[in-house]
Formats: structure tokens, C-alpha cells, sequence
């Protein structure tokens, strides 16, 4: 007789979140009856170093902790490290950390002498996250830069590499024209980072060539004639190949030219060269969609044509049981 297979329960999260991450840590809860939200104070001395009170410590003892950080702001990192090296010493049962961005991930390499490679360091800080008694930190991270910086970290975490390119495929599907949607990769790196999570899809791939002192972004294959074009990349910054990108994609022939990143870091309020109202990018982009991991641009953007914001709730709710 087969034994019966018992579901495994969900465990009960206890998750506290940075300041930035207030809103979609709320959303994450709301996802989950398994997860509960808790306070943090957010305090600082007169000479400007942090004065942190973890509220109701004591009580987290033999409990699942996780926290949801932001280290999109540079100045917000040590506080919220100060956090993470303290809550797995309250002798909790296991402890996560979600950190959506991981934002030196476009530094993972040196060019020259002398460049330092900036991921490394941070993944040298989370390395050293104390031991809870459940053993090393799960660490949850989107669409990091390099998959091949999983090797930046050492055997005291234990990095998960989770996607929001689902969350794209899911609104993809509900398009009128979902059927005449094109997958364009601004260079061979996006394309070697996602390609395979676009195998039903039709794909364009561009790449940058030099012209004398400039960089030309080209088709190097795959047509977008009378397409709905979705340019696929991990991050935006400024936004200039993404612009690029969508000229020539337009100069091709493409119906339309839409956007997608996991990551809008947006520095300088860039995401202004994209806004509909914006003179000669009037309507480039159908769409540019996003997700909520750098929560000070999701509250630049809000309601500002083209941009959506694709949630990443509901998978981090799904992450904290694994």
C-alpha cells in the first residue's frame, strides 16, 4: 500500500522591512496569511549614526525571521546591516534576507588594475550574516547582473536566485496583441541572460558596434517588421541604449517598441526621458514595465505614462516558504 503523502505545511514568517520597503512589505503580507509584518525603530543619534530598536525581540526566540532590505540608497545600507547581523543572534529559528536590487552587481569585474569590483564587497558583507540556529541565511535576490557572482558569496548563505521575468510573460499574455509580441535583447549579455526564458517567443537580438568614436546600436538578427517589439534587460540606468534600441528597432519597421527591466534604478530622475510628454520621445515606448525592488523609483513613477509596475509581492511570499 502507498503511503500517503502528507502537504507540508506552511511555516509562519515574522518579517520586518526597511523604511523604503514599507509598502511592499505590506503587499508581500497581504499575498500570505503566513506572514507577519513587525516594527522596527528607525532612530539616530545627533551625530548622525544610527540608534535601531528591534521591537519585541524576545518573543522571535524558536520563530522563522526574515527581513526585506533596500540598498538602493548607499546611505541606508549600514542601518539596515546593523539589522541583519543582528536578528539571527535572537536565537531565531531560521533567518532570510530579501534583497530585490542587488545594486553593485553591475561591478562585478575588473577592466584595469586598480578598478575594484565593488559586488565583491557586498557579497562579501552579506557573507558574514551570523549563523541562526537554523543554519546559514537564505538570501533572495532578483535578476542579479552575473549569475556567475553566486560565487561571491560564501558557504555562511545560501543565495537564491529568483526572476520577475514570469511577472512580464503574465501581462505579456493579457496584451491585445499578445500574439504579435517580439522579444528584442539590447546586447549578447541580455540575450545569454534570458533567452532561454523566452523559448515560444520570437527574438531580436542588438549589439553596439563602433563608428569611429561612436557606438552604434544595430539588429545583429531577428526582424521586427510590423511587431510589437519588448526590449528585455535586468536594470536601467539612464536609459540611452534602451532609447537606442528603440529607434532602430522603430526604423525597421517595429508597429510598436515597449520595455521591460526588473530593476529601474533611474538615477537623476532619468526616467523623465521616457515619460509621453517628453518632446521627441512623444509615445516611443507603448509600455515600460518595471517592477517595485527600487522602491524610491516606484514612487517617482506612479501613474506616469508609459510605466507599470509588475509586483514582486506575491513571488517573495512564495520565496519565504521555500
Amino acid at each position: 500500500m502507498a503511503a500517503e503523502i502528507v502537504p507540508k505545511s506552511k511555516k509562519q514568517v515574522n518579517l520586518f522591512y526597511s523604511l523604503d520597503c514599507k509598502d511592499l512589505a505590506f503587499n508581500v503580507a497581504s499575498h500570505s496569511d503566513h506572514i507577519i509584518l513587525h516594527n522596527i525603530k528607525w532612530r539616530s543619534f545627533a551625530d548622525g549614526f544610527p540608534n535601531i530598536y528591534i521591537e519585541n525581540a524576545e518573543e522571535l526566540r524558536g520563530k522563522h525571521v526574515a527581513f526585506l532590505a533596500s540598498f538602493s540608497s548607499p546611505a541606508h545600507v549600514f542601518e539596515q546591516l546593523s539589522v541583519i547581523y543582528a536578528l539571527p543572534r535572537l536565537f531565531v529559528a531560521s533567518f532570510a534576507l530579501v534583497l530585490p536590487f542587488f545594486p553593485t552587481g553591475s561591478f562585478e569585474r575588473m577592466e584595469e588594475e586598480g578598478d575594484v569590483a565593488t559586488a565583491f564587497t557586498l557579497a562579501r558583507m552579506l557573507s558574514n550574516i551570523p549563523i541562526s540556529r537554523g543554519g546559514p541565511t537564505s538570501l533572495v535576490i532578483y535578476d542579479i547582473h552575473a549569475l556567475q557572482e553566486r560565487f561571491y558569496f560564501s558557504d555562511e548563505v545560501l543565495p537564491l536566485f529568483e526572476t520577475g521575468i514570469p511577472l512580464l510573460k503574465q501581462r505579456l499574455s493579457q496584451l491585445p496583441d499578445a500574439d504579435n509580441v517580439v522579444i528584442a535583447f539590447p546586447d549578447d549579455g541580455a540575450w545569454k541572460r534570458f533567452h532561454k526564458q523566452f523559448d515560444n517567443f520570437s527574438v531580436v537580438v542588438c549589439n553596439k558596434v563602433r563608428e569611429g568614436d561612436k557606438r552604434i546600436v544595430r539588429i545583429k538578427e531577428g526582424d521586427a517588421t510590423g511587431r510589437h517589439v519588448v526590449i528585455v534587460d535586468d536594470l536601467v540606468q539612464s536609459g540611452g541604449t534602451l532609447i537606442e534600441c528603440q529607434k532602430v528597432l522603430a526604423a525597421h519597421g517595429a508597429a510598436k517598441v515597449s520595455a521591460y527591466v526588473t530593476h529601474g534604478v533611474f538615477p537623476n530622475q532619468s526616467w523623465e526621458r521616457f515619460t509621453h510628454k517628453n518632446d521627441g520621445l512623444e509615445n516611443a515606448f507603448a509600455y515600460f514595465w518595471t517592477t517595485d525592488s527600487c522602491p524610491l523609483t516606484v514612487k517617482a513613477i506612479g501613474n506616469k505614462a508609459p510605466f507599470e509596475i509588475l509586483s514582486l509581492a506575491g513571488s517573495i511570499a512564495n520565496a519565504l516558504q521555500i
